[in-house]
């Protein structure tokens, strides 16, 4: 059998010869696309998903409104999801233009997670338990949304919140310049080309695997372009990314002993730009 790791190489590598994925001009500054689960094949169906940024195509696609742009919920934004996959729904603007993106897990799993530590940062609706992204001021979402010309010259939105519990105005703003984590606990994590240089939030080797920042930060030429989840459990959604312990020092330079231990390990990447060979740190 060929190693995984060995396996990814050689998928790279084809990449890199045959169809130059790798090497381009510039980045994106702007966050023009809106992109989840990263995997070795990029020709897959099944990476590097392109979602829709308005909610008219949203529709089109075939997701499902879950509920609507309301200023007392617990969420800022229209929330859709397709085919009742609730590990990507999106959240749509009064306007109906992309204003942020969750992931959900069942609220009986029945494996723990998330631990009570960890509860605090998730939302519950629906016997679901919510991790919440915004890319843009929720407190406009709502209330009046972005206009035409304002999606034509942010893209994906302006900036990345991520919501703490169930208060909306309860946020985490992540700098958008690399050099702005500096003297932060956001520690170096490693460069991963078609990903970008990782960032994890206070790994240490005695990270608890029950008390950790389920999220991380991806960077290109300095710049914030992508980002993702990292969850301590057995997702089954086509949506999540399931990265073998063997390969985990390729994307955190400290390594939690715990995550060795645990029996199963989800993640997303989400893509803020469309190309991504331009994703080299």
């Amino acid at each position: 059998m060929i190693a995984p790791a060995f396996l990814l190489t050689i998928v790279l590598l084809y990449s890199t010869c045959v169809h130059g994925f790798f090497f381009s001009s510039e980045p994106e500054k702007t966050w023009n696309a809106l992109k989840t689960t990263w995997g070795a094949n990029p020709f897959s169906s099944d990476n590097f998903v392109e979602m829709p940024r308005t909610e008219e195509k949203a529709i089109k696609e075939g997701f499902v409104k879950i509920s609507g742009c309301n200023e007392s919920s617990a969420f800022r934004g229209s929330r859709y999801v397709k085919s009742g996959d609730y590990a990507v729904v999106l959240l749509f603007d009064a306007n109906g233009y992309i204003a942020g993106i969750q992931t959900g897990v069942s609220n009986h799993l029945g494996n723990g997670f998330p631990s009570s530590n960890m509860r605090p940062l998730f939302s519950e609706d629906r016997d679901q338990l919510f991790l919440t992204a915004y890319f843009v001021e929720p407190s406009l979402i709502c209330a009046k949304g972005r206009s035409a010309s304002e999606f034509e010259l942010q893209g994906t939105g302006s900036n990345l919140y991520f919501q703490k519990g169930s208060d909306p105005a309860d946020l985490i703003l992540m700098p958008r310049d690399e050099s702005a984590l500096s003297g932060t606990k956001w520690g170096d994590g490693k460069c991963f080309i078609t990903m970008g240089k990782h960032y994890w939030y206070d790994f240490r080797i005695d990270t608890s695997c029950t008390d950790y920042f389920p999220m991380f930060l991806m960077y290109n030429d300095g710049m914030l372009n992508a980002f993702g989840w990292a969850l301590a459990a057995e997702l089954t959604s086509r949506r999540f990314e399931h990265p073998p312990k063997s390969l985990l020092s390729l994307f955190i330079d400290t390594v939690p002993r715990c995550l060795y231990d645990l029996d199963h390990m989800s993640t997303m990447h989400i893509f803020l730009t469309d190309k991504i060979r331009k994703n080299r740190c």
